[in-house]
């Protein structure tokens, strides 16, 4: 069995979920995604995640996403942790894709509550166990209630730490802060504690969590990684300064489903094609004006005004 406290001391601080670029056509762009990547990196991230929420993984073929996460790992070439996600609605499919990320070389995987078919929780601990016991590979659990429409109760998830020693933390994209606070109560306090809500990435960090999975890093990574270096330095008065900076354009950002919004900012931006698969699409012409409004205030160079 792995000694996963190496990968632990790592995985930390701003874990940005890529997006993944689509051409008008609908065919994937891995040129692009790659320099996605490169700008990530080039701006202080320090991981990097492919097809989550924010990779539009519901829309691409199983096949797709290895394609994106084999893109990602070779762009990537060790310098940043690597966790791509690998969940899904379907359990055998979760099965091979977190293998595949295994295969692959990924540092982890983060593996989704299933969706839309809304499991039970003793479901729920037989679908993560059953995932975790196929591979070697530390694995993020991943509750986004608002998405899945099921929530990862506290002593599932503990019980899960507990039998699967590379279950090793949790993306917390729950707004019920006392849910989140007692995750560490009963898991551990070195248990991985991410945020994957935005208002939230600096509270989590003062009740012992490690980093955040936050979309609005595709936009704005620098700040978005000063924020978390800043609270890792003990710098809380300009962690605190930088987390209120964010919040308007974590707001507008949110102002439609994950990731329009943000790939209407990276199009305007001049770093990608906007363009998502359907039954996906850009945001109204009204909130993209508010958008460019947005990232003019941050002083963020537009290609596309």
């Amino acid at each position: 069995m792995r000694d996963y406290r190496e990968i632990k001391s790592r995985l930390r601080g701003s874990v940005t979920p890529v997006i993944t670029p689509f051409k008008a056509n609908d065919d994937i762009d891995f040129a692009t995604l790659s320099e996605l990547i490169e700008f990530q990196l080039e701006n202080g991230t320090h991981a990097i995640s492919v097809t989550g929420t924010s990779g539009e993984p519901s829309s691409l073929t199983e096949e797709e996403r290895v394609q994106v996460m084999k893109t990602a790992h070779k762009t990537i070439n060790g310098r940043v942790p690597f966790v791509p996600g690998t969940g899904s609605t379907n359990h055998d499919e979760t099965m091979r894709l977190t293998k595949k990320a295994e295969e692959i070389g990924a540092d982890a995987a983060l593996v989704i509550v299933p969706y839309y078919n809304k499991p039970n929780q003793q479901a729920l601990y037989k679908h993560f166990k059953t995932v975790a016991d196929s591979v070697d590979i530390p694995i993020i659990v991943y509750n986004i209630p608002g998405r899945t429409a099921q929530n990862l109760h506290v002593d599932t998830l503990a019980q899960l730490s507990k039998d699967c020693p590379n279950i090793i933390g949790v993306k917390e994209s729950n707004k019920d802060f006392e849910h989140v606070n007692r995750v560490l109560l009963k898991c551990g306090r070195d248990f991985l504690l991410f945020s994957g809500i935005e208002l939230l990435c600096y509270p989590m960090l003062a009740i012992g969590g490690v980093g955040s999975v936050s979309a609005t890093a595709n936009v704005l990574p620098g700040k978005v990684a000063q924020m978390h270096d800043a609270w890792f330095d003990g710098d809380v008065a300009t962690a605190q300064k930088l987390h209120y900076e964010l919040m308007e354009l974590n707001d507008v950002l949110f102002k439609d489903t994950n990731p329009a919004p943000v790939k209407a900012a990276l199009g305007m931006m001049g770093k990608i094609e906007p363009h998502l698969r359907l039954p996906m699409d850009l945001p109204s012409e009204e909130l993209q004006n508010e958008i460019r409004e947005t990232l003019n205030k941050y002083g963020i160079n537009l290609q596309y005004a």
